[in-house]
């Protein structure tokens, strides 16, 4: 049941009763024909005078917050596109090594225009001519990775129309096979066939390390609508507080137990807590509107924070957060794959530096007639073989210098690659030792709370006995309040430690599995 539904039961469960008690209570028809609208004029009532109304307040706890944007906030939903875009890159990637079929041609190919006839006598005559020669083609291929080369089959048709001596001819390969192989050069196939799968597997970790991400902005927002929740009931307290003391302080003054300066301090002080009230809400409603608008949340009305328990102790070391960051994070897939990016550079410089050549073999039929039945009939046997070179002779050394950029380029990405990782391993020990700290100190700031809080309800009873100064008093009153908001602060310190260790290892070490 939601809040709206919830709200419209309580309210009938409100107006019902009362409305029972009337009819039973008047005894005359005119009571009874009248209890409908009586009824809608007490809910009316019930809605204007009731403690939980429409905008009954929003309460969640820090899991909620942070499921909630990882399950529908804009960030959530900018890093699904990514991993989907990297998905279907990778999808495109696996279709080069599928078969292609392809149907190419054309249809019509109609030219009108005069061309240059030389003749018997070595002159000049530009000819009318109209045609049509127009072709189709329907190949399939597949290419072979290992050696970079392509297999193909083909079919082609091609018609020529003379209009001029009204007359057509046709031409075809009903079928033919062949080969194509590129000979001492760089084979994109191969390296594509190490790097791509890389990529791919770093998009998929890179999506689980931006939900982390996004947990740990919720959980930061989290504590800062949190905090202001906790300044407000500070200060709201503070406030009652001040108020009972300087109506207690007054009947002293009355008596001459206190002087003039103390109700002037204490006339101070409610001033500032009535101040501290004011800015402590208008806070509360930025801090709030913050985090409404970061996990997506269209609820109306306010939020209540739940403060949350104590952690439970993890077991955690840093030998096997770095193990499992090493197993997880996309930045360890990252270091193979430019290592790999590094070297297929070099082998690119080498494969286009020296000779390139080209060859290629067909094995098939062909024939021609005025009509396309007769390319069937006893086609005749046809063979190509093709063999192209490109041999640079003289390039004044632009091969070599292209070979040893890309050698020192590969050296410079290995030393990268080291300092890289060097400061990953440096990242997540610092984090882990962190960690265990931040969890030390919310233990003590846990005792604080509690040493402070029991520390000015002494003071406050003290004063009012007359006990204790009201300088005494107002330095409780700090300390009890420092100390409450110290703890809001360790338990952010904490929860983002925790949050930012899950992050940076992929890892959830208390439910002891894998983030996916």
């Amino acid at each position: 049941m939601n809040n709206r539904s919830l709200d419209k039961f309580r309210l009938k469960n409100c107006a019902e009763p009362l409305v029972d008690l009337v009819v039973q209570a008047g005894q005359k028809e005119a009571v009874r024909r009248l209890a409908r609208p009586l009824r809608f004029l007490i809910l009316a009532l019930c809605v204007f005078f009731s403690p939980f109304g429409f905008a009954q307040p929003t309460k969640l706890t820090l899991s909620e917050v942070v499921q909630m944007a990882r399950d529908q906030s804009i960030s959530a939903r900018q890093a699904a596109t990514t991993k989907e875009t990297k998905y279907w890159e990778y999808r495109t990637f696996l279709s080069n090594y599928k078969p292609q079929l392809t149907l190419s041609g054309n249809l019509p190919a109609f030219s009108r225009s005069f061309i240059e006839v030389r003749q018997p006598d070595g002159t000049i005559q530009f000819q009318p001519v109209r045609n049509n020669n127009s072709s189709l083609n329907l190949s399939l291929s597949q290419s072979i990775a290992a050696t970079g080369g392509s297999i193909y089959a083909t079919s082609q048709l091609q018609r020529f129309d003379d209009f001029d001596r009204k007359n057509t001819l046709y031409n075809g390969t009903p079928f033919a096979v062949g080969y194509l192989q590129p000979l001492l050069r760089f084979n994109s196939f191969k390296w594509d066939k190490r790097i791509e799968p890389l990529k791919f597997n770093e998009s998929q970790q890179t999506y689980v390390e931006s939900l982390e991400q996004i947990s740990l902005r919720a959980s930061g927002l989290f504590f800062d609508l949190l905090l202001a929740q906790v300044n407000l009931q500070i200060a709201e307290t503070n406030l009652i507080n001040t108020q009972s003391i300087l109506k207690v302080a007054d009947e002293k003054y009355a008596l001459g137990k206190n002087t003039r300066n103390e109700i002037l301090q204490l006339q101070l002080e409610l001033l500032k807590a009535r101040k501290a009230v004011g800015v402590s809400k208008r806070d509360l409603e930025m801090a709030s509107l913050n985090l409404k608008a970061y996990i997506g949340l269209q609820a109306e009305g306010k939020i209540e924070l739940e403060t949350p328990d104590q952690p439970v102790a993890l077991a955690l070391s840093s030998e096997r957060a770095i193990g499992e960051a090493f197993a997880n994070r996309a930045d360890a897939i990252a270091f193979g794959r430019r290592t790999l990016e590094a070297e297929r550079a070099v082998a690119k410089a080498k494969g286009d530096n020296g000779l390139n050549a080209t060859l290629t073999g067909t094995l098939g039929f062909s024939n021609r007639g005025i009509t396309v039945p007769e390319l069937y009939r006893r086609p005749q046997d046809q063979q190509t073989v093709e063999l192209q070179l490109d041999i640079p002779i003289l390039d004044w050394g632009r091969s070599k210098s292209r070979t040893k950029t890309a050698q020192a380029q590969r050296q410079l990405t290995q030393y990268a690659v080291e300092q890289d990782k060097q400061n990953f391993q440096q990242e997540i020990y610092t984090q882990v030792t962190l960690f265990e700290m931040l969890r030390d100190q919310l233990s003590l700031t846990v005792q604080a709370d509690s040493i402070a809080s029991e520390k000015y309800r002494i003071a406050q009873d003290r004063y009012v006995l007359g006990n204790l100064s009201i300088t005494d008093l107002s330095i409780s009153f700090t300390e009890k309040d420092q100390a409450k908001r110290d703890y809001i602060y360790a338990l952010r310190d904490y929860w983002g430690a925790y949050y930012k260790l899950r992050q940076l290892t992929l890892y959830d070490f208390e439910t002891e599995s894998k983030l996916k």
